[in-house]
């Protein structure tokens, strides 16, 4: 299922949770990879697990400082773009600053927008794959979860007509959650008990993020997917 010589594939939110998890994964089937986290530290030991891959702190909410890093690392062509990063700070309405709206917007929607353009080039000419993570707030509203939402919500619709756009090039585009409770970072601050019971490690979806990078399944693009399901063996894309 995996092309023999491998894949370059540019993953958001490295660092740490769900993205370290699927760089990981990829880097041990011999996938080529860019990383990016605005954490050093955490994108560092990304990194120390995934010789040869190439990384680059950045902050994806400054569009500035987000082209200077596509501009360093996406020097070739990217088979497959994963979109992982995103800021979630659960607040009332009312005390959601601008800045806080706008950073959550910027990180999961214009971010997504830019390296999207980056990498659209190469693909319209040999094909790939966009995965966007997305979450349940994609298409439900939650309580204190506005900016949050909005920008999962936007990640949808900006999919769909990637995957309208894309399907006479080869492209393939679409959005995916966990499908299952996961433990990373953003979980341990807004699950409740019964959530954590049931947590699973993000090193059990990287699989599901493996074969829609390999196999590039046309009749799924557009659509909305679930990690948990796609990472089961006996599952069929």
């Amino acid at each position: 299922m995996f092309m023999p010589d491998g894949q370059t594939v540019l993953i958001t939110g490295a660092g740490q949770g769900l993205g370290a998890a699927i760089a990981r994964h990829l880097h041990g089937l011999g996938d080529r990879l860019i990383l990016m986290d605005v954490n050093p530290a955490r994108l560092d030991e990304t990194l120390a697990d995934c010789p040869g891959a190439v990384g680059a702190v950045v902050d994806l909410s400054d569009a500035a400082d987000t082209a200077r890093a596509i501009a360093r690392t996406v020097t070739g062509p990217v088979d497959t773009l994963i979109h992982n990063a995103a800021i979630l700070r659960v607040e009332p309405v009312e005390q959601v600053s601008l800045a806080t709206f706008q950073a959550t917007m910027n990180v999961g929607i214009q971010a997504a927008f830019q390296l999207t353009q980056a990498v659209w080039p190469a693909m319209k000419a040999r094909g790939g794959t966009l995965i966007f993570v997305s979450s349940r707030s994609g298409i439900e509203g939650f309580v204190d979860e506005t900016a949050y939402c909005a920008a999962k919500h936007a990640l949808e619709g900006f999919s769909k007509c990637l995957a309208m756009e894309g399907a006479g090039h080869g492209i393939v585009s679409v959005t995916i959650t966990p499908g299952m409770f996961m433990h990373t970072p953003m979980s341990e601050t807004t699950y409740g008990p019964d959530a954590r019971a049931k947590w699973v490690d993000p090193i059990r979806l990287a699989p599901a993020f493996a074969r829609l990078s390999a196999s590039r399944p046309a009749h799924l693009s557009g659509q909305r997917l679930n990690a948990w399901d796609l990472s089961q063996p006996e599952t069929s894309l």
